[in-house]
């Protein structure tokens, strides 16, 4: 019964964050200024990460937790890159 409970709301969990992803793809798509991108698109990182947990708890593999881990370290360090480069036009002075 609980186990149920669970694979039903991870599987939610999954599909809402997808859907969340591709929201934010458009912003990237479509957006007005370069922030609003560079915002978008650390959404659809830090939206990566919770589907490689997601997806850990609903398989039971510690591996995607540490897929995970990587890709938030690797999202944090471009973000900062990327907002470098919009604030003061370069990444390494």
């Amino acid at each position: 019964m609980a186990s149920e409970l669970l694979g039903t709301v991870v599987n939610s969990a999954l599909v809402l964050t997808a859907a969340l992803t591709l929201l934010a793809g458009y912003r990237v798509i479509r957006g007005p200024t370069v922030p609003d991108r560079v915002v978008a698109l650390d959404t659809i990182a830090t939206n990566v990460v919770a589907i490689a947990a997601l997806f850990a708890v609903a398989t039971g593999q510690g591996l995607f937790v540490t897929v995970g881990l990587v890709l938030a370290i690797i999202g944090f360090i471009s973000t900062i890159a990327v907002s470098q480069y919009v604030i003061e036009g370069d990444i390494i002075e």
